[in-house]
């Protein structure tokens, strides 16, 4: 008998925060489980760590506010209203305490029962995992504990108003899933939709496929993971008990 990943276990999750790299970085699939959440009555908001300016062959400052703009049409597409895009650089996204202090600080702020990042590992599905995508799925993960120290950035407590926050779950994409999140059709075509708002930039990328020619694959084969048609495919950790 087949075992099937079980679905994420959404009863207790109100908000999410998700926190990548760069534009585009959400919609390779992810983006189908946010419009899911969405449309559930979750809250998601979006934290990106770069503006994403070195990932195209023209000047940083024209490329940094056109990916922004990408972006915001892409949440859009998917019904995500709160995004955030801070300006580490591009390229450059180094794992020191101030990234961690600044997703520890949206962590805060938004105060998520679910934060979802990419994996950090150094091989992927795909291939070679780029150094900002590692960089701020570790950092993630750091600042995820961090949010919920009281003795680490302290001043976010005391000098910010902002008081420590213990997040539920923190799901990983990109590696080896414990969970299935089951998204339907208007899920995926959501997907798709949102990745094609990227379209200066996929444009620069030479051969890269129409999202339509592979989204919709990626999500079925999400779904069988977890015995459904389509599906997000996440590795679950929970770090607090019922």
């Amino acid at each position: 008998m087949t075992e099937f990943l079980p679905a994420l276990p959404e009863d207790q999750i109100t908000s999410v925060l998700v926190v990548v790299a760069h534009p585009d970085d959400a919609e390779y699939g992810l983006s189908a489980a946010v419009n899911r959440w969405v449309r559930s009555g979750i809250s998601v908001s979006y934290l990106l760590l770069t503006s994403g300016e070195a990932g195209m062959q023209i000047p940083p400052e024209e490329v940094g506010p056109l990916r922004a703009a990408e972006q915001r049409a892409a949440c859009d597409t998917v019904g995500v209203e709160d995004l955030v895009i801070l300006n580490h650089p591009d390229g450059m996204l180094n794992d020191h305490l101030a990234l961690r202090k600044d997703i520890a600080r949206r962590i805060r702020e938004v105060r998520p029962d679910a934060v979802v990042t990419m994996t950090w590992a150094a091989e992927v599905q795909w291939g070679l995992n780029q150094a900002d995508h590692r960089v701020a799925g570790l950092a993630t993960l750091d600042a995820v504990r961090d949010a919920d120290n009281t003795w680490v950035f302290r001043d976010l407590a005391t000098e910010e108003n902002l008081p420590k926050w213990g997040t539920r779950w923190l799901l990983v994409s990109g590696v080896e899933p414990t969970h299935v999140v089951p998204v339907d059709q208007v899920d995926v075509d959501a997907s798709v939709a949102s990745l094609n708002c990227h379209r200066e930039y996929l444009a620069a990328i030479p051969g890269h496929p129409a999202p339509a020619e592979f989204i919709p694959e990626m999500l079925r084969q999400g779904g069988a993971a977890g015995g459904v048609e389509y599906g997000v495919a996440l590795r679950a950790y929970q770090l607090i008990g019922d």
